[in-house]
């Protein structure tokens, strides 16, 4: 989706923390209080307005990364203002970005609770829609570190844990919520959210990259993986593969695509090649998941995007997102 989770810079040890819940973007004040849009009892609609816009890009990135769907992050985000809307007074509201992480992160755990019924019948791999942009137009080599808080790579763990534990840990270790906070969104008590968050935690680390590439380095391997695959180079792919990569494919059932795992360096190597071999295809560069992945346009229109995960400079696994339902929005740009 382009654009369609805007950045809002994630640091930190492991996958990183938003930073807590200060906006000081809305200065409301609950009776009593002085100096808010609340402080005759009332409050100024306009101004609501704007902090809550000021908060979106962080709120959808909650969202999205619960749910793994930025369409489903849309509603969730739509609905918390709807919920702040129909507030008596909206004023009362202390802290707007912790109100708004809670209702947020309250629907996106809903969300994702009806979404996990839906997987179970899924034709094939379900993977996370993926957030497409244009490569970026400055030289990526200057960021230090690639974001892991979207990454496709946190996203497939994710999808192993439990709709609690994933809340619980995302809330906690990368928004930076209190367990008390969290708790009051999963409906557990802050010792069990703990114990929720500790178990996603160690599942997480198992399965992060050790040694994630820089940028720079993500890019240029993107690019050799790119002219390997159209030149038909087995021996090159076979030697940027790890020999324990897997390769994961999602159609949905709309279009081709494998429906089981493929393991293997070897082997995930000759399906690629299998795959784009018949027609040429029009393969572009692009930006997924705040890495840099790749577009293919096939002659017929059907498009695809590859997702890269690298760990001590050896592609992991291959992630192939063909569902046309989730990628929708590609098809005004590419």
């Amino acid at each position: 989706m382009t654009g369609g989770i805007p950045g809002e810079e994630v640091g930190g040890t492991g996958v990183g923390k938003a930073g807590g819940h200060e906006s000081g973007r809305w200065t409301g004040s609950g009776p009593g209080g002085s100096g808010g849009p609340g402080a005759s009892g009332g409050f100024d609609e306009d101004e609501l307005a704007r902090a809550f816009e000021a908060e979106r890009p962080y709120l959808l990135k909650v969202a999205y990364v619960t749910t793994g769907s930025a369409s489903e992050a849309e509603d969730c985000v739509q609905e918390a203002w709807l919920r702040l809307r129909r507030l008596d007074d909206p004023a009362e509201v202390r802290d707007l970005r912790a109100w708004l992480t809670t209702a947020v992160g309250r629907l996106a755990l809903d969300a994702l609770r009806s979404a996990r019924a839906r997987r179970e019948r899924y034709v094939g791999t379900w993977l996370p829609e993926p957030l497409v942009e244009p490569a970026a137009a400055t030289d990526p080599a200057e960021r230090v570190t690639l974001d892991e808080s979207v990454s496709m790579a946190l996203l497939v763990v994710l999808e192993s844990l439990s709709p609690a534990q994933r809340t619980a840990f995302l809330l906690h270790d990368v928004f930076g919520m209190s367990f008390g906070e969290v708790a009051e969104v999963v409906g557990r008590t802050p010792s069990a959210v703990r114990q929720l968050a500790s178990r996603a935690r160690r599942e997480v680390e198992d399965a992060r990259p050790r040694f994630p590439p820089t940028a720079d380095e993500q890019r240029r391997l993107v690019a050799a993986f790119a002219d390997a695959c159209q030149g038909g180079d087995l021996a090159a792919l076979v030697a940027m593969l790890d020999p324990d990569a897997v390769c994961r494919g999602d159609g949905g059932g709309k279009v081709s695509a494998q429906r089981v795992v493929v393991r293997g360096g070897e082997r995930i190597a000759r399906l690629l090649l299998a795959y784009s071999a018949p027609a040429p295809m029009d393969i572009r560069m692009v930006t997924v998941n705040g890495t840099a992945g790749l577009v293919l346009r096939e002659p017929d229109g059907t498009l695809s995007v590859i997702a890269l995960t690298v760990d001590r400079q050896r592609i992991t696994a291959v992630d192939v997102m063909r569902n046309p339902d989730k990628l929708t929005t590609l098809r005004g740009w590419i």
